[in-house]
């Protein structure tokens, strides 16, 4: 038929296999016939570049012969030539060449094939080539394709990019040219380049890098730095009204990229790259614009920073191409930024570095500094500590000497107590040690530990102190910073004296001054009026537990310990003027404790949130969170009292060493779990086990039985394995309940079951909402109440939890059986017996018990006998007699009701059930309740007063209930079977008073 249409024969026709050679041959004869870019072929092109580029992904795991063509014919060549066109659509062709070169590169996983591309030099005339930046496209992929080559990097591959004869290293050097990039992913990627390339243990590479570009690239760094950082202080000085957070928020998180990038650098661990950097930091930046900014004082720098500012215009003059502001003097000669902002980046740096000779000079200037040498500028500041540094570890070499020669055999201990064990030491030292050790710690002549002591004072509100503390905290647990740095500081500190030959004594000491700052400040914030954040209570706290705590037991003094004891009294007193009744606060009480528990304070991630820069604010408008800001309206006040008492309480347990009992108030360990195999047979369970079907949403049903724990509601599924077990297949608070009935069925019931709190949700989502439909109306009821009186009995013993826990007046005694749970611990002897003695359902589960209506005749009945006992006149021996039977009941009520309701003749169900007015009704939950309890149940008992009749009528009460056995075995009984509702109302003081106008009337 037809023959190809090529112009080349057939066999430069296009080959079916777009993954073969002869495709890739077939593309290399396009690219031969297009080397002039064009609008017209600029699409061809493209496609071209992209299809050799999937050929030699598939060749270099299939096909070395692919290589092999592509690196005979030089087709590199073809994309350099590519590249250095200016006609039209070549800017749009690089946009693929470079994504072609960025895909090969990064999927090539032969060694061999890798060699080929890097051959021949033409990815460093790719990387040296000057592109079009001002295109976003190009500039991505530019910076993508240099990051890709850099992760290529090892011992190896090195000697393609750098070449030792020339000098040269373009990748490298061209990459840091857009460190300061406007676009974040440029920045990214430029420094995760500079990383790989330190990475390469290459001498020669390394030593180019020293010389030729660490100085300049680092004082690049530092210069940035120092120009963010003065931006990041003018925003915050600008925003009191907190109006641009997401500007300060950028300029927060790009200074702890700055700091990480830093840090990575620093560890490497490259000795030369470690010391130009370090020598950057502390004369350009760390000291003269960090640590200067503490003091209010004019920054002393004098001569320094004319000589710094000489070496930076050199530095500027050296620097690379569009690397450097036209402004670049300003950060120097600007001065400093707020104190506020020094310490919270100062804070940032400690968190952060760990690099020992860094993080070692910065904390010995900060705590040690002398009024003399701060004011000498920063080589008078250096040049002392490292003579300081000198002058110790000789004296430590000296001790070492001497030690070994006069004590062939010593235990091992610091070099700082055997030096003091080997002094002589006074009553009098050893005295002042013990009880005033840190008095000399802080003074004048220490400006800037003076500045960040007098940061402490949050009278007026705690902008400072806060970062006063993070400061602190992040000296204190830096790992790079030697212990006799901070020791005796912001560590306790150990001395040894000897009272005699083998008699050693250990004496511990620690900041005074600075505990007394941090117990003021926890003073402060349980007070009712303070302007202390929860924040800041919580790192004071943290940090306080770290300066008393050595070798696992506290070290305070005794008049610290009143004080932090006085605080926990205060915090109390404070949560208690909250304390109600309504549900809103045990909600509010067991949130707050979840809150807690699974946010505990990091103080990194505090120091990373831009929203702490602020001022303190009291509206959560701003979305700052709660406990970053000042409470606002009563409900949060009443939140923040809750955490001050939780923070304070739970210090006070650590400091003396002692476990939390108390809290939570549910204890998860004696509450059932899903899936769990239960007992019915038992009275827990079986009392209040109820049938029913549970239809839910979807329609799915499912028949389940339902049990109600004295804590939980329980859907249990019968055990196909024991007779009389079941599996709970759902289990949920009886306090996180809704329970409502339904208008057109009143056998079902609406029953909604929330999820237990959890720390940060505020929107509680239910476990389970559902209808439950039961056998017939009176099941339906009973459940209902049950239902409703255990959520509100829950709730209520939650609560005298809680008021014991603050020490209300009234609640003393054993915990109640909310903490308890379901072990028999939580019961008094009489619960226990009520519980069994008042089925809810007899003989059957799920079988109610038969309504039986008292007849009006039984109380006509004995209001006749009454009046017939008045007009006949009685015996003395019947008198008598009926003192004899009104005495027994006032002396054993209690043991007569016990014994009646443990009887199977006398249970609820067989007696007639005597009427009662509803307004004499009184709900079990109040009956039940301690008469000494806080909670005022009086306004829902609602009780009409009687009628007056004649004392004859008393008579007449006491013959019925003394008669009442007599006629048991006739089957009808004067008095009705009393429910536990009111079977325990009447004490003996009500029965006494009975027997006492029984006998009046007589």
């Amino acid at each position: 038929m037809f023959r190809s249409r090529s112009w080349f024969g057939g066999g430069w026709g296009r080959p079916k296999n777009p993954h073969s050679l002869e495709h890739l041959k077939y593309l290399y004869n396009v690219l031969s016939r297009n080397q002039t870019v064009s609008e017209h072929n600029r699409g061809l092109l493209v496609e071209t570049l992209r299809s050799i580029a999937e050929i030699l992904i598939w060749g270099d795991q299939n096909d070395s012969s692919v290589f092999d063509f592509f690196l005979e014919k030089n087709m590199l060549s073809f994309f350099l030539r590519i590249m250095r066109q200016r006609s039209g659509g070549s800017s749009f062709v690089c946009v693929q060449l470079l994504q072609t070169l960025n895909i090969l590169f990064e999927n090539i996983r032969n060694e061999t094939s890798l060699y080929y591309l890097l051959s021949n030099n033409h990815v460093n005339s790719i990387i040296v080539h000057k592109f079009d930046f001002s295109d976003e496209e190009v500039m991505a992929y530019y910076i993508s394709f240099l990051k890709t080559l850099s992760l290529k990097l090892n011992a190896h591959t090195i000697h393609f990019f750098y070449n030792e004869h020339t000098n040269d290293f373009p990748l490298y050097t061209e990459a840091i040219k857009f460190f300061n990039h406007p676009e974040s992913m440029v920045r990214i990627a430029v420094r995760t380049l500079t990383l790989n390339v330190y990475k390469v243990e290459d001498t020669s590479m390394l030593a180019f890098i020293r010389d030729r570009t660490a100085a300049p690239y680092f004082s690049n760094i530092v210069w940035f730095i120092g120009k963010h950082i003065q931006e990041l202080d003018n925003c915050v000085r600008n925003d009191a009204d907190h109006q641009s957070q997401n500007r300060l928020s950028d300029l927060v998180a790009e200074h702890l990229d700055h700091l990480h990038y830093l840090n990575d650098i620093l560890c490497l661990n490259i000795t030369d790259l470690n010391q130009v950097l370090t020598d950057h930091l502390l004369h350009k930046l760390l000291i003269p614009l960090y640590i200067f900014s503490l003091t209010k004082r004019t920054t002393p720098l004098g001569d320094v920073a004319s000589a710094n500012m000489n070496r930076l215009l050199q530095n500027r003059a050296l620097s690379l191409e569009n690397s450097w502001s036209p402004h670049h003097e300003n950060y120097i000669n600007g001065g400093k930024v707020s104190c506020v902002v020094a310490l919270f980046l100062l804070s940032q740096v400690f968190l952060i570095v760990y690099h020992a000779p860094l993080v070692q000079t910065l904390a010995w200037i900060i705590l040690k500094t002398d009024k003399t040498s701060y004011e000498g500028g920063v080589d008078k500041l250096l040049e002392q500590y490292s003579t300081e540094m000198k002058k110790q570890k000789q004296r430590i070499e000296e001790s070492v000497d001497s030690d070994t020669s006069t004590q062939s055999s010593s235990k091992e201990g610091s070099h700082e107590n055997l030096l003091e064990e080997q002094r002589n030491v006074t009553d009098e030292e050893k005295q002042r040690l013990a009880t005033s050790p840190s008095e000399s710690v802080v003074g004048i002549e220490k400006p800037f530990l003076e500045t960040i002591f007098n940061s402490l004072d949050c009278t007026e509100n705690d902008y400072t102190t806060l970062f006063s503390l993070c400061l602190f905290y992040a000296v204190a647990n830096n790992k790079g910073i030697r212990s006799d740095i901070i020791e005796q500081i912001l560590k306790p500190k150990k001395t040894l004296v000897s009272k005699s030959t083998n008699d050693k004594d250990i004496k511990y000491s620690y900041n005074m001054q600075l505990v007394d700052k941090i117990l003021h400040v926890v003073m402060l914030s349980c007070q009712p009026t303070c302007r202390v954040r929860l924040v800041t209570l919580e790192l004071a706290l943290k940090l306080l537990v770290q300066l008393v705590m050595c070798d696992g037991k506290c070290i305070l003094l005794d008049s610290h310990k009143l004080t932090i004891e006085a605080a926990k009294s205060q915090s109390t007193a404070l949560l208690r003027n909250f304390y109600k009744s309504e549900e809103i606060f045990l909600d509010m009480f067991e949130h707050e404790y979840c809150d807690m528990q699974k946010g505990l304070l990091n103080v990194e991630w505090l120091c990373m949130d831009s929203a702490v820069l602020l001022p303190p604010t009291g509206t959560p408008m701003t979305g700052i969170d709660f406990t970053k800001r000042l409470p606002c309206g009563e409900v949060e006040r009443a939140r923040r009292a809750i955490r001050v008492f939780f923070l304070v309480r739970d210090v006070v347990l650590t400091l003396n060493g002692e476990i939390e009992t108390q809290l939570p108030l549910t204890n998860p360990q004696s509450c059932v779990q899903i899936d769990q195999a239960l007992d019915l047979s038992i009275s827990r369970y079986n009392s209040d086990l109820i049938g029913c079907t549970v239809i839910y949403k979807d329609g799915t049903k499912m028949r389940r039985f339902l049990v109600i724990d004295i804590l939980q509601l329980i859907l249990v599924e019968p055990d196909t394995k024991r007779l009389g077990w079941g599996v709970a297949k759902l289990v949920g608070f009886l306090q996180d309940i809704e329970v409502s009935g339904d208008k057109d069925d009143s056998r079902c019931l609406h029953i909604t079951i929330h999820r237990p709190l959890s720390g940060t949700t505020t929107n509680r989502i239910p476990l389970l909402s559902a209808k439950f439909v039961f056998d017939d109306n009176i099941r339906c009821m009973a459940a209902k109440q049950r239902l409703t009186k255990g959520r509100i009995k829950a709730r209520q013993k939650k609560m005298q939890h809680i008021a014991r826990l603050l020490e209300i007046p009234g609640q003393s005694g054993p915990p109640s059986p909310a903490f308890m749970g379901a072990s028999g611990g939580g019961y008094t002897s009489r619960q226990m017996g009520r519980n069994r003695e008042r089925p809810l359902f007899n003989r059957c589960p799920g079988l109610a018990a038969p309504r039986r209506e008292s007849s009006p005749s039984v109380v006509h009945r004995a209001d006749a006998e009454a009046r017939r006992s008045r007009n006949t006149a009685e015996s003395p021996s019947r008198v008598s007699k009926l003192r004899n039977e009104a005495s027994p009941r006032t002396n054993k009520e209690d043991r007569s009701r016990d014994s009646s309701s443990s009887s199977k003749t006398r249970s609820r169900d067989s007696s007639p059930r005597m009427p009662r007015p509803r307004s004499e009704e009184i709900p079990l939950e109040l009956i039940k309740k301690a008469p000494n309890s806080v909670i005022d149940m009086a306004p829902k008992i609602s009780i009409l007063p009687r009628p007056q009749t004649p004392k004859i009528e008393c008579e007449q009460s006491q013959l019925e209930k003394s008669g009442a056995s007599r006629d048991k075995d006739s089957g009808v009984s004067l008095i009705s079977d009393i429910s536990e509702e009111t079977s325990f109302i009447a004490d003996e003081g009500d029965s006494a008073m009975i027997a006492k106008s029984f006998v009046e009337t007589i």
